[in-house]
Order: structure tokens, then sequence, then C-alpha cells
């Protein structure tokens, strides 16, 4: 993996997109004292996953969007394009299928930092641990700021100690381990958290086996007072059916009574017929007078 081409556009002081092409053999830029010689080193380093501002001599990471000047307005991005040279293959597995790689990021004004690779979106920790793998990154000491060759003087064995684990290519490792290492705390942190679930769960199991017993006690006295009340109704039914027979057995014998006294008026009628067609005319029959007695009887006189 080789650096062939560092594209800028918008990024500090390179207002216009700006090319600078890394050929074989030695590349160097020269020129005065804030010619943006500097920016061109946070820019690569930006592009390979730096987030903290102060390496980027910023209060904030937005910081690297060109601000402005009295004769160019200020821009609302920055982009800032890597190309890598991937022809023997030597990238990770996950990006080794092209010859050329292009780490595109690009960061907008309140909306944030986006990564692409060849065109696919991709997180920054990919970026970050293709580097590492290939022993680079953001925090490399081949990267050499201003001030830093005084550092690497001063430097404490731990910071050589990491300057001669990326010459044997063994940064990444470091990286993965670490991430390994992240990734088995979150573990521990998950199991904690699943053992907490798991006695929530249990307390909440007794709690609803408590009320499946209830539920169970319940639809046990509700059947009972179903069959209770079914029973009730069956003879509140039976006794009403009893007094239905009665009055029905009643009524015929009144209806047979009502009979009878209808054909004892029936005859009597043909009787008085019979006995008023016997009696002699007007003129021979005795008249028959009423008088009402002072005591309340009838007195019949015939004359």
């Amino acid at each position: 993996m080789r650096f062939s081409r560092l594209r800028l556009n918008g990024f500090k002081s390179f207002v216009d997109p700006t090319d600078l092409v890394i050929d074989d053999g030695l590349t160097g830029v020269v020129g005065p004292n804030g010619c943006g010689k500097s920016n061109l080193l946070e820019a690569l380093r930006w592009v390979m996953g730096e987030n903290r501002p102060t390496a980027m001599r910023g209060g904030g990471m937005e910081d690297v969007i060109f601000a402005g000047a009295a004769t160019r307005p200020a821009r609302n991005h920055a982009e800032v394009t890597l190309s890598i040279d991937n022809a023997e293959r030597l990238a990770p597995a996950a990006f080794n299928d092209a010859d050329t790689l292009e780490i595109i990021r690009r960061i907008t004004r309140d909306l944030g930092s986006a990564y692409r690779l060849n065109g696919r979106e991709v997180r920054a920790r990919d970026v970050q641990m293709l580097f590492a793998d290939a022993s680079t990154g953001s925090q490399s000491p081949a990267l050499v700021r201003q001030g830093q060759i005084a550092e690497l003087i001063n430097a404490k064995p731990t910071a050589r100690r990491r300057i001669l684990e990326e010459a044997a290519g063994i940064s990444g490792l470091y990286q993965r381990r670490h991430e390994a290492e992240l990734k088995l705390k979150g573990a521990e942190q998950n199991l904690a958290r699943v053992d907490d679930v798991v006695e929530q769960q249990a307390a909440q199991l007794a709690t609803l086996a408590r009320q499946a017993r209830t539920a169970a006690r319940y639809r046990e006295i509700g059947e009972s007072l179903r069959a209770a009340e079914g029973l009730l109704l069956w003879l509140r039914w039976n006794a009403a059916e009893t007094m239905r027979g009665a009055a029905e057995e009643e009524l015929r014998e009144m209806a047979q009574a009502a009979a009878r006294a209808d054909g004892l008026a029936g005859k009597a009628v043909e009787t008085r017929a019979a006995a008023e067609a016997a009696l002699p005319n007007s003129n021979d029959r005795p008249s028959i007078t009423n008088e009402i007695e002072p005591v309340g009887f009838v007195r019949i006189a015939i004359h």
C-alpha cells in the first residue's frame, strides 16, 4: 500500500480543489511560513480518522472548514480524498478487492463527518483499522508535526516502544487487541445486565404463578357458581311449569263448569218458554201486581 494522491477541497486554507500527487521516491512541499504545509499533514491525518480538534489546531472539528476571507465567502463543507495504490494487494481482506483504494472524508456544518471507501459508506472505525493493519494511522509517529522531533528525542520508553512496534508491523495487532478487550468488557457488562434481567424475570414469574393460581381458583368458583345458578333456574322453571299445569287444569275445570252452567241456562230458558206457552190468554189470566213491602221483600197478590 502506497499513498498516491491527496486531494483537498474546502479544507482550511485550501478553498479550491487542490491535488497533491505523491510519486515514487521523495516528494516534498517547500514554502514560507503560513503557506499551508502543516495543513497538508493535518488533512492526511484527518482523512485517516483523526477525531481530536486539538490535533487539527482548532477548538472544534468544524474549524477545518474554510472560514472565509476578505475576497472569498466561507464554505459549508470540507472534503479530503486520499488515493492509495493497492496493486500489490496488501490491504486488509475486507478492502483488498481493488487496485486503488479511495478514502473520502467529508464534514458538513451541523451534520458531522462521513466516510466513504471506493464509493461505499463505512464507519470511522473501519478506516482506522484499515490503516492500523497497514502499521500506520493518524497517530503514527511517521507523521511528524511541528515540534514533534523534540518530543521524539525526549520521548518516554512507552512512546519509543510504539515507534518500534509500528516499524515491526504489529501496531495493528495491538489495535485489534484493544478492540477485542473493549468487546470483552461489553460482553461482561451484557452478562451482568442479563443476570439482572433474569432476576427480574424470576420475580415476575413468581408473581405470575400466584396470579395463575388465583385465576384458576376464580375459574373453579365461577364454574361452581354457574352450575348453582343453572340448578336454581331449573328448579324455578320446574316449579313454574308445575304451577302452569295446575292453572291450566283449573282453567279446564272452570271452562267445563261454565259449559255446564250454559247448558242449564239454556234448559231454563226452554222451560220458561214452554211455561209461558202453556199459560192462558191475558184476559183470562189473573193479574199479578208487585208491591214492595216496607220490610224489603216482594209480595205477590193474585186477583
